[in-house]
């Protein structure tokens, strides 16, 4: 019996996506609730306001994230995981608990 060595196509296509820059950090950063846009840019201090607009919309049409928007004046827009991006957080907190043992830094 051959081994099969591929990859499998949704586990490629996972790391795609989780493999973009600041992906992990803005779903870790929402594992702690839902926030608004200038809350995130606080939480993580060296990402650009058009790539967090861009991450976010990226993982919005993964239903990863969900937009939601209050009609108040003036209109409060926040961010808070889905169910599927909930599914994650455990494994990014595995990968804290790689990083804390062997990640250095400078």
């Amino acid at each position: 019996m051959a081994n099969d060595h591929s990859l499998c196509p949704r586990f490629e296509k996972a790391f795609q996506l989780l493999g973009k820059r600041w992906i992990g950090v803005i779903i870790r950063v929402l594992s702690e609730g839902p926030m608004r846009f200038n809350e995130m840019l606080e939480h993580i201090p060296h990402i650009s306001q058009k790539v967090l607009s861009e991450r976010l919309k990226e993982l919005e049409e993964q239903d990863i994230i969900v937009r939601e928007v209050y009609p108040e004046s003036p209109i409060r827009i926040e961010y808070r995981l889905s169910e599927k991006g909930q599914a994650i957080t455990p494994v990014l907190d595995e990968v804290q608990k790689w990083a804390d043992k062997w990640v250095t830094l400078e």
